[in-house]
């Protein structure tokens, strides 16, 4: 048996088939990508059955899926799509993945705030106070307002995507009002801060792993009740 009809007759469902998944065909209306590169997830399914894992292991279009889940979400079965689209980006040699994946794999296990563009946890700080005062002064209706680091305590934990303090730093100040407006109780870390994970898209497991259990213990080592990852 192959790879992929292994795998695809293990994410089935017990009680259903794939006979019947190949018609209704709402995983690919629901899908961003369907179309393009000439594939959508009912094709996948299906070369996945005919045991085509040459032509899956070869597919650009695996790196056009969002992991969205919408596909699952919608399927009559909830079969598992993604899992099959991963399993082809795992399949695939280092050399074979988008460089600025795995670039951005590599860069963000070398930081302690994981940020896949190399951003220092002291940058995000100073960035941050930066904008605090820029919006307190634009708004005085906000100047109780306060934007937390490593508070104890806090029933939320903040993840903020790491593209934002780089280059679109106002981009992170509106989050800031709503949650000052609602009496939100909550912190950032300056460490496991950056919300993306692009060793997930790299299909790199250890590198995946290594990030989220970081994060984890960042959030548990602060005694944070509820994760918020804006990703």
């Amino acid at each position: 048996m192959t790879a992929y009809r292994e795998a695809a007759l293990e994410l089935l469902p017990k009680g259903h088939s794939f006979n019947t998944c190949l018609a209704c065909g709402l995983c690919s209306q629901a899908c961003p990508a369907s179309g393009m590169e000439g594939m959508d997830p009912r094709k996948f399914v299906r070369m996945s059955m005919l045991g085509m894992d040459e032509a899956l292991d070869e597919t650009p279009w695996v790196w056009l899926c969002t992991q969205c889940r919408r596909c699952t979400h919608v399927c009559p079965m909830h079969i598992d799509i993604p899992q099959l689209v991963y399993l082809s980006r795992k399949n695939r040699p280092e050399d074979q993945k988008p460089s600025g994946i795995v670039k951005s794999c590599k860069v963000a296990l070398e930081n302690p705030g994981h940020s896949a563009m190399g951003a220092r946890s002291e940058d995000l700080i100073e960035v941050v106070g930066e904008i605090e005062e820029e919006v307190k002064e634009e708004f005085p209706q906000l100047a109780s307002m306060e934007v937390p680091f490593d508070k104890a305590g806090a029933h939320f934990f903040l993840n903020q995507n790491s593209r934002e303090p780089v280059t679109e730093p106002e981009e992170m100040a509106p989050l800031w009002k709503i949650l000052h407006t609602v009496g939100a109780d909550w912190t950032y870390g300056s460490k496991g801060w950056a919300a993306e994970n692009y060793c997930m898209f790299a299909a790199d497991e250890e590198g995946w792993k290594t990030i989220v259990e970081n994060k984890a213990k960042a959030i548990d080592d602060l005694g944070c009740k509820v994760w918020l990852n804006t990703e």
